[in-house]
């Protein structure tokens, strides 16, 4: 019996030595730059899963009671199209499925919604992306710039994507390309 505590003990020093050590490391492979920072670089499985973890979390936490205010009719769509056209196209693309410049050198690299378009996604999930944006990609918080309308007008814009009213799908055919380099 006199063994139980100093095995108890041993355990917890143990662990705690690990957990230090584990914590000092981690410090100097970052104070030491050999954790990649650059855009260019592909991130490791561990940052990947933790990413997408944290997303899913903070959008199921965050959109949880929301719910599009606006009508899906043509005045809205086509609003959500000249709005996405404005703030969104030079990452997103527009209808010529052509990725611009700015797109091409990002990393993560932005979906192109003309090619692979969100439109499986709940309005209110799409709406919390573009007023919150998400860490470390580039997507930025749109909450100060766009009005609630005009950020619910986007989302139902892009939920509504492959089924717009003729006026709303003009206008999303007739935004000019996002790849500014034109032809080569």
């Amino acid at each position: 019996m006199p063994d139980q505590p100093r095995k108890a003990a041993v355990i917890a020093t143990t662990a705690a030595a690990t957990v230090l050590t584990l914590i000092v490391l981690g410090y100097l492979s970052v104070v030491a730059g050999l954790l990649p920072a650059n855009a260019d670089a592909k991130p490791g499985s561990i940052e990947t899963w933790v990413a997408k973890r944290a997303l899913g979390a903070a959008i199921a936490r965050g959109d949880r009671g929301l719910v599009d205010p606006l009508p899906t009719d043509d005045s809205t769509l086509t609003q959500g199209v000249r709005l996405y056209g404005t703030h969104c196209a030079v990452c997103h693309g527009t209808s010529d499925q052509k990725p611009s410049s700015v797109a091409k050198g990002l990393y993560q690299k932005p979906p192109q919604f003309a090619k692979h378009d969100v439109t499986d996604d709940p309005v209110e999930m799409t709406y919390w992306k573009i007023t919150h944006g998400i860490r470390l990609t580039g997507m930025p918080s749109y909450a100060t710039t766009l009005t609630d309308d005009q950020r619910w007008a986007i989302a139902t814009f892009l939920r509504h994507q492959t089924e717009l009213t003729p006026r709303a799908n003009d206008a999303w055919k007739a935004l000019p390309s996002a790849d500014t380099r034109g032809e080569e």
